[in-house]
């Protein structure tokens, strides 16, 4: 016997036919033997609906208190018609909403994109073994939260995947499934190329780093809920079956926050080669990148201004790519000089909460020019930000910086 944790989206509940095949799923895995909690969205588009209805009668006058009420009737209305649903095949079915005992989901008290109480919800999650020993399916609402006063709360965008990956690792489910409107994760948007692959897995990290920029099939939030040493996967809706291949999300392999503050061992040179209008030449990076890439050098880090590129490689390597890249200098009319750096230091910093935290980089920063270390280059993403510094000042910097994630 399995427990699984399985989660409609919205579109996968669309309309009628799509609830009564999605609860059919989940019938046909209990009689399998196996035990599943089934977490709803709102009914496809019902989120947005009530968004636009607010805007159009009461607008800004609306509290957060009363929003978070109105948007939560989504989630509710989907956890009411599925149990019905589920117990209209002959299985006993509950539906567990914030004003149920045994509502598992426990925040702070910002009713809109609420903080979860990670600790108290996996305790009371537990509530729900008891339901699930009766032979009965708890429905359980995405996206809602209760707050402390027992206010209604909600998690924000990936709400309702934040809820699955949540029960997952509290009640030690097997998997969690995420179904929703694709096979699975693609190589890319079959919309824009239509040979775009299902992938037969994907880790976590990359999942990560596809959603924060602008994959729609999981929210980057959710990610930091997924328990390592459980199976998770994304389906299609259109199967009707939980057994699905889709795609498998492996990990994570950097602990439960993915957070990590890294220095590179060793120390890194610096090649800079100039040139007037550089950058107007097409496929110029390209023949940089290729010629160390025959000779088997590494690139950490590039960047480029109108008048110059920037490369960073590893020192061992140094000697032989400033060589390779004046050849290439001298023979090119683009190009004018290079020039061969001092040792430096790397520091990566990773985190998913970086894309909501603003002023990241002046955390970063602000403690190394307090501290009188220069900063050679930094560049940043959604989720990581690399600094160098001179290598005299690598462990220096790190020490400093390493609490920015704590």
């Amino acid at each position: 016997m399995e427990l699984i944790i399985a989660k409609f989206g919205g579109t996968s509940i669309g309309n009628g036919k799509k609830i009564r095949k999605a609860a059919q799923s989940v019938v046909n895995e209990y009689m399998k033997g196996n035990k599943v909690v089934v977490v709803v969205s709102a009914i496809n588009k019902t989120t947005d609906n009530l968004i636009k209805i607010v805007e159009d009668s009461v607008d800004s006058n609306v509290t957060d208190k009363q929003m978070a009420e109105i948007l939560s009737m989504g989630e509710m209305t989907s956890v009411r018609v599925m149990s019905s649903v589920i117990e209209s095949l002959g299985v006993k079915s509950e539906y567990i909403d914030p004003y149920s005992d045994e509502w598992p989901i426990l925040t702070d008290n910002k009713v809109i994109e609420a903080r979860i109480d990670f600790k108290a919800s996996e305790l009371m999650s537990k509530e729900l073994n008891r339901i699930l020993d009766q032979g009965i399916i708890p429905v359980v609402c995405g996206f809602l939260g209760k707050g402390p006063d027992g206010e209604i709360t909600t998690l924000g965008r990936g709400g309702s995947d934040i809820t699955a990956f949540l029960l997952g690792h509290s009640l030690n489910a097997d998997e969690v499934i995420i179904v929703t409107d694709v096979d699975g994760v693609m190589s890319t948007d079959p919309n824009k190329i239509q040979k775009a692959k299902k992938l037969d897995k994907i880790s976590v990290e990359e999942m990560r780093d596809l959603a924060t920029h602008g994959a729609q099939v999981l929210h980057p939030h959710a990610l930091r809920y997924k328990d390592p040493l459980i199976n998770a996967k994304i389906i299609s809706h259109e199967y009707g079956d939980l057994s699905n291949t889709g795609t498998t999300i492996v990990g994570p392999y950097e602990g439960e926050m993915m957070k990590t503050t890294m220095l590179y061992p060793e120390p890194i040179s610096v090649v800079a080669i100039v040139g007037d209008g550089m950058l107007k030449k097409p496929g110029l990076l390209s023949k940089i990148t290729t010629i160390l890439a025959k000779n088997d050098i590494n690139i950490f880090g590039i960047s480029a201004g109108q008048n110059s590129v920037t490369i960073f490689i590893n020192k061992k390597n140094s000697d032989e790519a400033y060589h390779l890249l004046h050849d290439m200098v001298i023979d090119s009319e683009e190009l004018s000089s290079l020039s061969l750096g001092k040792e430096i230091a790397m520091l990566t910093l990773v985190s998913p909460d970086f894309i909501e935290t603003p002023g990241i980089i002046s955390d970063i920063t602000v403690p190394l020019r307090e501290n009188n270390i220069n900063i050679v280059e930094i560049s940043s993403s959604q989720t990581a930000v690399v600094i160098f510094v001179e290598w005299a000042d690598g462990e220096k910097a790190f020490e400093l910086v390493k609490d920015v994630l704590e």
